[in-house]
């Protein structure tokens, strides 16, 4: 309960402001913090608390039960009517002309860049984007199609120079550019959000050079309610965007892919290609359907988590660490940097031990993705095992 998680956070706060205000040994502090962590731990110890990602949310009652009562068909017929039904929704939610339900966001992404593209030419993309570095390439093995990548900067955002820069003139040696690819929210950039002006500018400079864009939108119902949009305002700069119902919003399985009718259609006939026809996919369409009605309780609720987890891990960090150690969140996820002579591999670790599972995502930083599996006392056991942490752990030097 609330009642619950306020007392806990005051009992961690003064912990350590008594703690600091008795001049209490480093032992002693790791004593009483090791405590009380092992305490709330009690509370909730028959799972584990996993904030690795917001794949890992199992579906509720209420979803288990749409899916259980879903009406299906044949969907490579196109005769599964909850199917049907999930797609006409998405391509209302999203102002677009057409949807297609599909697998996964890798799988979403290849059929958009198949469908935009003949074998032989080249799409523009960042350097740190998911569709780049976390998909196999798949674009090049199965699309036949080249990449120029290009920086990505903090806030998610790809340099308009660079992208110019990065379009091929007219020449028969190269290839031809014809798709330029963002990411929003960017995974990597730690959750942050696209702004809806920058779209727009990406749209302007496309239209200049007669380009496409895409749009890998894993997360995009997280990045409009950050942004305070609406989905249709969002997509409207992009001629497709594929969002994952299996990410923030909470379903199993599933993602959508939407844009014109025509694009749609190509992307069906390669969605065949690669096996990816459904049956009688309606069971999934269902929980889809579902995640989407609750979509804008489940997404804020997670934002707010994510800000409050954020703040507090910068409460307990001790002042003369703060320089090593510090989180900044962003959507739905929460980056911890982790400097020497800490480092994000023996921390996860060490909160893993303690029924926690966060990712390092590299020698620096640890990803923390709030979902809708873990709850308050899941946040505050972390906070507290971090606390117990680096408050005994010396600063170097």
């Amino acid at each position: 309960s609330m009642l619950a998680h306020d007392c806990s956070s005051m009992r961690l706060a003064c912990i350590l402001r008594v703690a600091s205000r008795s001049g209490c040994s480093h032992r002693c502090l790791r004593s009483c913090l090791l405590m009380y962590s092992t305490c709330l731990q009690s509370f909730n110890s028959d799972k584990l608390a996993d904030f690795r990602s917001d794949t890992v949310t199992k579906p509720c009652s209420g979803m288990r039960q749409a899916m259980f009562d879903a009406l299906v068909g044949d969907d490579v017929y196109e005769e599964d009517p909850t199917v049907n039904e999930l797609e006409r929704k998405c391509a209302e939610l999203f102002g677009k002309e057409s949807a297609l339900f599909v697998v996964s966001g890798t799988m979403g992404n290849l059929l958009s860049i198949m469908s935009h593209t003949e074998r032989g030419d080249e799409i523009i993309v960042g350097r740190t984007s998911h569709l780049h570095r976390w998909e196999q390439g798949n674009y090049a093995r199965l699309a036949g199609v080249s990449a120029t990548t290009v920086p990505v900067l903090d806030d998610g955002t790809l340099p308009l120079d660079e992208i110019e820069l990065a379009i091929r003139v007219d020449d028969i040696h190269m290839p031809r550019t014809r798709v330029i690819c963002i990411e929003n929210t960017h995974n990597y950039a730690g959750g942050k959000s696209i702004p809806l002006e920058y779209l727009k500018e990406i749209r302007k400079l496309a239209d200049a050079h007669n380009l496409l864009v895409h749009v890998d939108g894993a997360r995009f119902y997280n990045a409009a309610v950050d942004l305070g949009v609406s989905i249709a305002e969002l997509a409207q700069p992009a001629d497709s965007v594929t969002m994952c119902f299996s990410k923030g919003l909470g379903a199993p399985v599933g993602s959508i892919i939407v844009g014109n009718a025509d694009f749609i259609h190509r992307c069906r006939r390669h969605r065949k290609s690669l096996g990816g026809g459904w049956r009688q996919a309606g069971i999934l369409a269902a929980a889809a359907i579902y995640a989407l009605e609750h979509a804008s309780t489940t997404v804020s609720n997670d934002h707010h988590n994510a800000q409050y987890l954020c703040k507090l891990l910068n409460e307990v960090t001790p002042r003369e660490k703060g320089d090593i150690l510090f989180a900044k969140s962003a959507t739905n996820m929460v980056l911890l940097t982790v400097l020497p002579p800490f480092s994000p591999g023996d921390m996860a670790k060490m909160l893993k031990e303690r029924g926690i599972l966060v990712m390092p995502i590299d020698e620096k930083r640890i990803r923390i993705v709030l979902n809708n599996g873990v709850g308050k006392t899941d946040i505050d056991n972390l906070v507290s095992a971090y606390a117990a942490y680096v408050n005994f752990t010396p600063k170097a030097g």
